[in-house]
């Protein structure tokens, strides 16, 4: 008898933000999987399971959850932000588009979540009110080369642009790439805003224009 396997975004980090769709997604689940800092922002039941892995193991992760649902539990994959955006709902179908086909008879439900980029917006006015795209620096699973693609493809059309994954200990010189990639097109005047934090109300968002 298979489960039910909901994939939760948790906002990024304010408990605040956690929509009431996620608060009751997770207080009916009883299995939780993800990488641990997002496991650690829920307040559990004794009743109720964490499983806990590194941030690089996405596909594991979700075969475990398929694996968990698939038995007849409800489980719970968690995200920050929204698990759609350069997350866990991805990693999750497409693990079920390759698994066993008793994956497929899961009962799926993706639960968005406010993703990092609305967050930083709104605590520096209205950046994203008109056009604008996601791009993530990360080429974990693309090449860099079309990455530089459609850096240069949306500033060329005007878009504001939101960096997902800037930088890690992994990639260290992609961010400086990406800049010098806009610096070809979009004007030295050209805002830059930097969000840490951005849960924080006090903090979480930087302008720098000397980047640009």
């Amino acid at each position: 008898m298979s489960g039910r396997l909901t994939v939760i975004g948790l906002g990024p980090g304010n408990a605040d933000q956690v929509t009431p769709e996620a608060s009751r997604a997770v207080a009916e689940a009883s299995f939780f999987y993800g990488y641990k800092p997002y496991l650690d922002r829920l307040e559990l039941r004794e009743d109720q399971t964490r499983v806990a892995s590194d941030n690089r193991e996405e596909l594991a992760r979700s075969n475990e959850a398929l694996a968990k649902a698939a038995e007849g539990h409800n489980v719970a994959v968690v995200s920050g932000g929204d698990p759609g955006v350069f997350a866990m709902a991805a990693a999750v179908c497409e693990a079920i588009e390759a698994g066993p086909q008793e994956w497929r008879a899961i009962d799926l439900a993706v639960v968005p979540g406010v993703t990092a980029m609305l967050a930083v917006a709104a605590r520096i006015g209205a950046p994203l009110g008109h056009d604008f795209c996601a791009i993530s620096l990360s080429d974990n699973l693309k090449p860099w080369d079309l990455i530089e693609l459609r850096l240069l493809a949306a500033a060329g059309a005007g878009f504001v642009i939101a960096l997902y994954n800037p930088i890690s200990k992994a990639r260290p010189w992609q961010l400086g790439r990406a800049f010098e990639c806009l610096r070809a097109i979009l004007p030295g005047t050209t805002p830059v805003i930097f969000g840490r934090a951005a849960e924080d109300h006090r903090r979480g968002a930087g302008q720098d224009r000397s980047q640009a």
